[in-house]
């Protein structure tokens, strides 16, 4: 149990300063920018305390947006998110979700690629939604969610590989 507390406060550190010192300097094309915390989110615990999942997700967000000086759009961006979460779980992961038997690492890729681009997409949406905050700019609105999500998937994936239990 400790050692999953630490886990989650170590990942939870290292991605809100990693966001905030490199990854929020990197913007590509004017329309590519990683939101590399959103691995928080993928990866909490599925059988955890969902109202504490939703507050932690709630103070990354605003962590970034404190650094960011981005006016809590990051903080709805992962509280939306962190709220989806079980409904995406049950529609990524069917029955191993419901019987709480899942363990990320150990599931089929179809059902990590949807969960993956489910809540990616839905949390840049909802981000780049808010800072837009006009549909007038649609075209702009939906390149800046389909490219800075694809790069953040990639991003997310290399990560999770490198970081894999098993591979070691």
């Amino acid at each position: 149990m400790n050692s999953v507390i630490f886990n989650n406060a170590l990942r939870f550190i290292v991605l809100l300063m990693l966001q905030v010192l490199l990854l929020n300097n990197i913007n590509f094309l004017g329309y590519i920018n990683p939101y590399l915390y959103v691995v928080f989110i993928l990866l909490y615990p599925f059988n955890a305390n969902q109202t504490l999942f939703i507050f932690l997700s709630f103070l990354l967000g605003w962590g970034i947006d404190i650094f960011e000086d981005s006016g809590g759009i990051n903080a709805a961006a992962c509280v939306v998110a962190a709220y989806i979460r079980p409904a995406v779980l049950r529609f990524s992961f069917g029955v191993s979700y419901d019987y709480q038997t899942i363990k990320f690492s150990s599931t089929q890729p179809g059902s990590r690629i949807s969960y993956v681009l489910i809540i990616v997409f839905v949390h840049h949406l909802i981000l780049f939604l808010l800072e837009f905050f006009n549909f007038a700019h649609l075209l702009l609105l939906l390149k800046k969610t389909f490219f800075s999500a694809a790069f953040t998937i990639i991003l997310v994936f290399i990560t999770l590989a490198l970081f894999n239990k098993r591979s070691r």
